[in-house]
């Protein structure tokens, strides 16, 4: 168990004497490489402008809802453009499938199935709580005003 662990130690001096040594040249050439891509000067609107460019051609990637004709075309346009979020609505209709066929098939159900639903349940719970403590600043008792 200690030799493993001296190696393991060994390795590990290793690659940070060659990240130590080769670190500097490997970020100065990937900035060289992709100075195309650099805006200058960085300022906060060039930011928030390239970041909603990212976001609204993501949103604008796929076009997968079909909406009737009695929604307006601007109001369709806009509805369109909220729900398009690249895979994931797939993998949102995937899962709603199969919530669909457990519940038809209930009766088949196992008690193994039903205690993890119920855990799964649990922990999304749990993590609502989490979040709602980080919202008050990391306090139990309530917000800070």
């Amino acid at each position: 168990m200690a030799s493993k662990l001296q190696q393991l130690q060994n390795m590990a001096v290793q690659a940070s004497q060659f990240v130590t040594k080769n670190g500097t040249a490997y970020y100065k050439q990937l900035l060289e490489q992709n100075k195309q891509h650099i805006v200058h000067p960085p300022t906060l609107v060039k930011c928030q402008e390239l970041s909603k460019q990212l976001l609204y051609t993501r949103l604008a990637r796929n076009n997968i809802f079909p909406f009737p004709s009695y929604v307006g075309p601007s109001c369709a346009t806009v509805l369109q453009k909220s729900l398009h979020i690249p895979g994931r609505y797939e993998s949102f209709r995937k899962e709603l499938e199969g919530v669909k066929h457990i519940w038809k098939n209930r009766n088949e159900l196992k008690v193994e199935d039903v205690g993890i639903a119920a855990l799964f349940g649990l922990e999304l719970y749990a993590w609502f709580c989490v979040g709602e403590i980080a919202g008050r600043g990391f306090t139990f008792t309530g917000y800070y005003v």
